[in-house]
């Protein structure tokens, strides 16, 4: 990412504060008795994909339900992100968590055996023009267990605090005799989160083409009498997509299901999180899309970092 007359961002940058790794250690080895399950990706359409070929494993402390059984990161679906019962046995990890000034989806412990190494791969979206971060806190780690980032090898040490950008090209690979072991932890950037970044990092972000989310709301009620009947493009629920304001409208229905906000359309159910008075951005994902309901429509916006474009559609027949 360039800006007119500064320089581009860098591939990573470690940011403050630091964490006691002896403390992360001992509470490492209260989870660490049994077989960790392999690693799997969250696939186009919210379904779950295959695991992992390799030795790389993972203990989900957050992921959509709180489901400790799920390895993958998630993203839009039927519920939100919330901690696992394993979360309950890391606290000082938790007091960690607790304290990113930024709303967190996925937060996963991942072990990546001797031996194991990545294919190079990039993870689209975990850019600053949509919002998304991924951060790493080390906790186990050899000098022969290395990341690869852009082409720069990493060997981040226990306890420090770390940005990535991996939406560029990236491999991990361990050629030391123990199990490394990160914790993982995508986030949603906020400007309190941005001020962690170095000093050399802030200049850039006054001017640069990032996504700042708004931190997250107190709760408030829906504006809109439930349910709600619209008329929606497909293509806002096509997640790759950067522009999806476009194509043809399908109807889709607001409503509230099981405690949850919920948005169902074309055979998908994807919860609603706050964002803003009245305007709402899809659980596991950023405000790169949001709807504003109003009361006879839904304002559609979506955001490439500074910038937005918007459609207005009128609310149809009451369900």
């Amino acid at each position: 990412m360039t800006t007119a007359g500064r320089p581009p961002l860098a591939e990573a940058a470690r940011l403050t504060p630091a964490f006691d790794p002896d403390r992360l250690a001992r509470e490492l080895a209260e989870v660490s008795g049994h077989r960790w399950q392999p690693q799997r990706i969250h696939a186009p359409g919210g379904t779950i994909g295959q695991a992992a070929a390799i030795d790389w494993r993972v203990l989900p402390l957050r992921n959509p339900g709180g489901d400790a059984g799920r390895t993958d990161p998630g993203g839009p679906g039927p519920v939100s992100f919330a901690p696992t019962v394993w979360l309950e046995r890391l606290p000082y990890l938790a007091e960690i968590l607790a304290a990113i000034p930024a709303p967190l989806n996925a937060v996963r412990l991942m072990a990546l055996g001797p031996g194991a190494a990545s294919q190079p791969h990039r993870d689209p979206k975990y850019a600053l023009d949509r919002g998304f971060v991924r951060l790493h806190i080390p906790l186990v780690t050899h000098p022969g267990a290395v990341l690869i980032l852009d082409g720069v090898e990493h060997r981040w040490q226990p306890g420090e605090f770390w940005y990535g950008d991996f939406s560029r090209e990236h491999q991990v690979a361990n050629t030391g005799p123990v199990v490394r072991v990160h914790a993982v932890i995508d986030a949603l950037l906020t400007e309190d989160l941005a001020a962690l970044f170095p000093q050399d990092w802030q200049a850039v972000f006054a001017t640069a083409d990032v996504l700042f989310n708004q931190p997250t709301p107190p709760p408030a009620a829906c504006p809109v009498p439930l349910p709600f009947a619209i008329d929606l493009p497909g293509s806002i629920t096509d997640f790759d997509r950067d522009e999806p304001l476009d194509g043809p409208l399908q109807p889709a229905t607001i409503d509230q299901i099981s405690g949850e906000l919920t948005l169902t359309t074309g055979g998908r159910v994807l919860a609603l999180a706050a964002a803003g008075p009245n305007e709402y951005r899809f659980a596991g994902w950023s405000e790169q899309r949001t709807l504003q309901l109003t009361g006879d429509g839904v304002r559609l916006r979506v955001r490439g970092g500074r910038s937005f474009t918007e459609r207005y559609l009128p609310a149809t027949a009451a369900v």
